[in-house]
């Protein structure tokens, strides 16, 4: 598969990486032997990344991965996890004190010494923008805690802000054929700087799976039925803040833009693989079967798919149906 530098790391990442939310809770159950295997299909199929936090289950999707890499000595994986979320998202708990006891649970739950690289997980604008947040972040890469550090984010401006850190690694954000505004300033600017991107919830929470009807119902603890409208969390990470109907017929419109034998959710996320400027893509998979056909994906940035005819279709989709209600706010 594909790989580019983890910004200035020294590191490689795959194209297509596997993010472990679901093996926290929110999607529905996913038992451990079921994460374990889609963890070993995701390497098998060249995946070199994967992405977690340290709330996804309470440390449950950490604990997994931690379990996985003990039993795969030599692996090569880079694991990006996430901090910042086990106390109220406001401003005044982002200190040295809590980076450090974040830090020693994900350690203690990964089973490594060093963190390859932690990303403040979507933390308030007052957090990113303030020098304090970085020079946190410096000491605990100076003591070893961590090798690298980066900011998943929310809306394009936090990225920016975030770019222009000089020892930020990475920013992750929503990057989908339902939202298209990284596209305008927040990739050329990590691309000018060295910043490695992230591209999360890249099927828009399954929307683009190309799976779903308006008869389509999820699980009770599945965030797609609970935070619709933002009622746990910014609404933007459920559905990409599409609604549902409205995503569903931007998803056939896409669908019968692709030629016959490409599914959608491959289109996408080679799609979003191939913009200048993005590092890894990184879906989840509940199974087997997904994190195989994710990795495959990959497949179509070799020149046998076309991505100029699919990339006007998306703009196409988004300009009709989607600009107005989403570009405004992320």
């Amino acid at each position: 598969m594909l790989a580019s530098p983890l910004g200035r790391t020294g590191r490689q990442v795959s194209a297509i990486g596997l993010g472990t939310w679901q093996f926290g809770g929110d999607w529905g159950d996913v038992s451990e032997p079921d994460a374990l295997d889609v963890l070993s299909a995701a390497v098998a199929a060249g995946v070199t990344l994967f992405d977690t936090a340290d709330v996804y289950g309470d440390g449950r999707s950490e604990s997994i991965i931690g379990t996985f890499l003990a039993g795969h000595p030599g692996h090569g994986i880079t694991v990006a996890t996430k901090m910042g979320r086990r106390l109220d998202q406001v401003a005044e708990n982002y200190t040295p004190e809590h980076f450090q006891e974040w830090t020693t649970r994900s350690r203690q739950n990964l089973g490594v010494d060093t963190l390859d690289l932690v990303q403040l997980h979507c933390p308030p604008t007052a957090v990113i923008e303030s020098d304090a947040t970085y020079e946190a972040l410096d000491e605990l890469v100076a003591e070893g805690v961590l090798a690298a550090y980066g900011v998943s984010v929310e809306t394009c401006a936090q990225a920016l802000a975030a770019i222009s850190r000089p020892n930020v690694t990475n920013v992750q954000i929503i990057l989908n054929p339902f939202r298209l505004k990284p596209l305008d300033e927040v990739l050329p600017a990590a691309a000018a700087a060295g910043v490695a991107v992230f591209a999360r919830v890249p099927l828009a929470s399954g929307l683009l799976s190309g799976r779903y009807t308006k008869e389509t119902t999820f699980a009770e603890s599945d965030h797609r039925s609970y935070n619709r409208h933002g009622e746990a969390f910014d609404r933007g990470e459920t559905f990409s803040g599409v609604d549902f109907e409205v995503g569903l017929d931007a998803a056939a419109r896409l669908a019968a833009a692709l030629p016959d034998g490409v599914p959608l959710p491959a289109a996408t996320l080679a799609w979003v693989a191939s913009r200048p400027g993005v590092t890894s893509v990184i879906p989840g998979a509940r199974n087997v079967a997904q994190a195989r056909a994710n990795a495959d994906a990959a497949e179509l940035l070799d020149g046998g798919f076309d991505l100029v005819a699919f990339d006007a279709a998306v703009h196409e989709v988004y300009d009709d149906l989607l600009r107005s209600s989403v570009h405004p706010l992320w």
